[in-house]
C-alpha cells in the first residue's frame, strides 16, 4: 500500500475516533451532527457535507434537511421532499449509496440552479442506517470539481453515516427515558398531594385530583407544581 494511502487511512481512523468521542459525549444532537459533518468534510476534502431525516409523523412521510457543515444560505435553507422525490428520496428508499459524477447531468437530481450557483459538482449519498436494517435518512456529499468517490472513501461515509444514525437514535432513546421518568415522578407527587387533601379536607381520591387539576388549570401551572406546592405547606 503507498504512503499516500496509509496517510489517509490514518486520517479516516483519527475522523472515526473524533465522531466516537463526540457521540458519547454530553453534547446537543445538533453540536454532534454539525461535528460529524465538518470532521466528515475536512477529512474528505468534500465541498459540502448534509444529512436528511425522514419524518414519519407527516403523511405521507417527507425527508428534511436537518444539518449541514455549511453557512451558505442558499444550501441550508429549510427544505424537504417525498420518499420518491430527488437523490434522497432515491437513496432513502433503496437503501443503497448513489454516486453522481456531475449533478447537472443526473435527472434524479432536483436542485440544478442551486448547484450552479454554489458551483457543486459530483456528489455520494448514502443511508443513514440502524440496526435491523431501518433507514431514518440521509447522508450526502458534495465535491467543487468532479470526483469518482473511491471505494474506501465510500466506506468511510458509510460508517460516519451509521455512527450518526447512531447518536440520534440514542438521543432518541434519552429522552424518551427523561419523560418517562419525569412522568412518574410527578405521579408520584400528585398521588402524595392527593393524600395530603384527603387527610386534611376529607376529601375523596378523585375529588382530590380533581381539585389538583383545577387548581393547575386556574394557575396555568402544572399539576406537578399544584402538588409540590401542597406538599411544601403541609411541611410548614
Amino acid at each position: 500500500m503507498k504512503k499516500s494511502d496509509l496517510d489517509q487511512q490514518d486520517k479516516y481512523i483519527k475522523a472515526l475516533m473524533d465522531i466516537s468521542r463526540a457521540i458519547t459525549s454530553d453534547q446537543y444532537l445538533e453540536d454532534i451532527l454539525k461535528l460529524i459533518l465538518m470532521v466528515t468534510a475536512k477529512v474528505t476534502g468534500v465541498e459540502i457535507c448534509s444529512l436528511w431525516l425522514i419524518d414519519e409523523t407527516m403523511d405521507p412521510p417527507m425527508i428534511g434537511l436537518k444539518a449541514s457543515q455549511t453557512i451558505d444560505r442558499e444550501y441550508v435553507k429549510d427544505r424537504s421532499l417525498g420518499m420518491n422525490e430527488g437523490v434522497v428520496g432515491h437513496v432513502a428508499t433503496t437503501r443503497k449509496p448513489f454516486m453522481v459524477e456531475n449533478v447537472l447531468d443526473e435527472s434524479l437530481f432536483k436542485e440544478k440552479e442551486m448547484a450552479k450557483r454554489l458551483g457543486l459538482v459530483s456528489m455520494l449519498s448514502v443511508p443513514l442506517e440502524v440496526k435491523y436494517e431501518k433507514v431514518i435518512g440521509v447522508f450526502n456529499c458534495f465535491t467543487a470539481e468532479r470526483h469518482q468517490f473511491s471505494e474506501t472513501e465510500i466506506n468511510l461515509i458509510q460508517t460516519v453515516a451509521n455512527q450518526a444514525a447512531a447518536a440520534i437514535i440514542n438521543t432518541e432513546l434519552m429522552v424518551k427515558t427523561k419523560v418517562i421518568q419525569e412522568e412518574l415522578e410527578t405521579r408520584k407527587l400528585v398521588e402524595r398531594a392527593k393524600e395530603v387533601l384527603i387527610k386534611r379536607r376529607g376529601r375523596t381520591g378523585e375529588e382530590a385530583y380533581r381539585w389538583i387539576q383545577k387548581r393547575s388549570m386556574d394557575t396555568r401551572k402544572s399539576m406537578r407544581e399544584v402538588s409540590e406546592a401542597i406538599l411544601l405547606s403541609e411541611e410548614i
